[in-house]
């Protein structure tokens, strides 16, 4: 569960909503949804109440929900149609998306911050805005990566450090991934649907700079209170008078030739060819090409000693290539559903983000996608309500980009409402309890973002999406 947001980080793909091709929604009852939300249900709750479980056979798990939605698919429609919504899913956005994920965690994770700072307020605001700033270049789980042990070492000498984790998880593990596609898995969904690379960075810059601002100040006026009440003369014990210097600059590069390559294919058509029933262009497999190549150079160039400190492992790739399997194929017939509007089975969801007289409901999407991105997983959330909003990234980046603006915000901000709203949520909540750092329990870490972020949202509900 604590790597699912690694997953839809390499979604940049097709702009062709085909997950459905071949499939009337209209036909479809609820039922067909009860695998991909068992599926999300999975991913949330089994490393909460059976973790053993989960460890040991989340592949089994998520290959038992896939097969729920393909035999019955195959039963009842016929084994063609089945299979070429399925080769349609592997061949077209699960095979990109594991070499496109591939490359930027393997060179995120050859990044490494060294030194040591004391961590004043004033330097602890500093880190959280350079996290959250990285967050939309490498990703929230990158920046994650990155920047968590910096902050812990900074931070080591004080008496009380646990919000400091907290904060760092609603800035960099979430809020600061607003900006670009790389940033955060929903933003994915959103370009492989065929919004504009830079579409995020413009229309959600403004929102982004609200909330992080007001949460960085809530912070910083949170971190003096605590910092003048507990002193500060007590030893550091990781003294390190270094200068603080960043190792692994090469991937740096290295994640500029991973987006050049994604702005290549969106821009460029070197034609196409037949493969397995589907059509496969030509720039695509070599943004792919470059994508392995970018892998292979990063695990030459970088030292086994930076990995080492970054505690990087295979570890997390693999458990995504099952997790998202099971939720590209589950969710097929529910994109189907959605698809068919006020004519299929979610005709009641449509009701609930529409006004009277037709229009989108803003408010009611920002908050409904935020409110599902806070338990399950955003970027499926974000897909479902994307669909919702008519699923044409035309009329949504322009006469519905409001409406586009309040999904991407919901799906990507409200992703830190819990530790289970995204996956560096909880990887940087297991990092920190195994170096010493007293983290508030689940519903203790609900208790701060009830307290900082929803109020927080509710002020940019007004502001933003009246």
């Amino acid at each position: 569960m604590r790597r699912r947001a690694l997953g839809l980080i390499a979604l940049a793909l097709l702009p062709d909503p085909a997950l459905a091709a071949g499939l009337d929604g209209r036909s479809f009852g609820v039922a067909w949804a009860i695998p991909f939300v068992g599926m999300l249900l999975s991913i949330a709750l089994f490393p909460l109440f059976a973790p053993h479980v989960w460890e040991h056979h989340q592949g089994k798990i998520a290959a038992l929900w896939a097969a729920l939605t393909v035999v019955p698919l195959a039963l009842t429609r016929s084994p063609g149609v089945a299979l070429d919504a399925i080769s349609h899913t592997l061949l077209l956005e699960y095979v990109p998306f594991i070499l496109l994920l591939l490359a930027l965690f393997t060179t995120a994770g050859g990044i490494v911050i060294r030194g040591n700072l004391h961590g004043s307020p004033l330097t602890n605001t500093i880190l959280l805005t350079i996290g959250a700033a990285l967050a939309s270049l490498i990703g929230t789980t990158g920046a994650s990566m990155v920047m968590i042990r910096p902050v812990m070492r900074a931070n080591d000498d004080r008496l009380h450090n646990a919000h400091v984790i907290v904060f760092f998880i609603f800035l960099v593990s979430n809020i600061g991934g607003s900006l670009t596609p790389l940033g955060d898995p929903p933003l994915f969904l959103g370009f492989l649907r065929g919004v504009d690379f830079f579409w995020t960075t413009t229309h959600l810059f403004s929102e982004t700079l609200f909330i992080g601002g007001v949460v960085l100040l809530v912070f910083f006026a949170v971190d003096s209170w605590i910092y003048r009440k507990e002193g500060h003369d007590r030893p550091d014990p990781t003294p390190d008078g270094s200068l603080i210097h960043i190792a692994g600059l090469p991937n740096l590069a290295l994640i500029g030739l991973v987006i050049a390559a994604i702005l290549f294919a969106a821009k460029v058509d070197l034609g196409s060819f037949p493969l397995l029933g589907q059509t496969v262009k030509v720039q695509n497999v070599l943004r792919d090409l470059v994508f392995v190549g970018v892998v292979f150079a990063s695990l030459k160039l970088t030292p086994e000693y930076d990995h080492v400190a970054n505690g990087f492992s295979w570890g997390p790739i693999v458990e995504v290539a099952k997790l998202f399997l099971g939720i590209f194929v589950t969710i097929v017939p529910v994109l189907a559903m959605l698809g068919a509007g006020r004519e299929g089975a979610f005709a009641g969801l449509v009701a609930a983000v529409t006004n009277a007289d037709g229009s989108p409901n803003n408010a009611a999407y920002f908050w409904a996608s935020g409110a599902l991105s806070s338990f399950l997983d955003n970027a499926p959330t974000y897909l479902v309500f994307f669909e919702l909003a008519g699923g044409d990234p035309a009329q949504l980046m322009t006469g519905g980009a409001l409406t586009l603006a309040a999904i991407s915000c919901g799906a990507v901000f409200m992703g830190a409402n819990s530790y289970i709203g995204n996956a560096p949520n909880f990887m940087v909540y297991a990092i920190a309890r195994s170096g010493g750092v007293n983290m508030p329990s689940f519903f203790a870490y609900m208790l701060w973002s009830g307290a900082v972020l929803v109020p927080t949202f509710l002020l940019a509900t007004f502001v933003f999406f009246r």
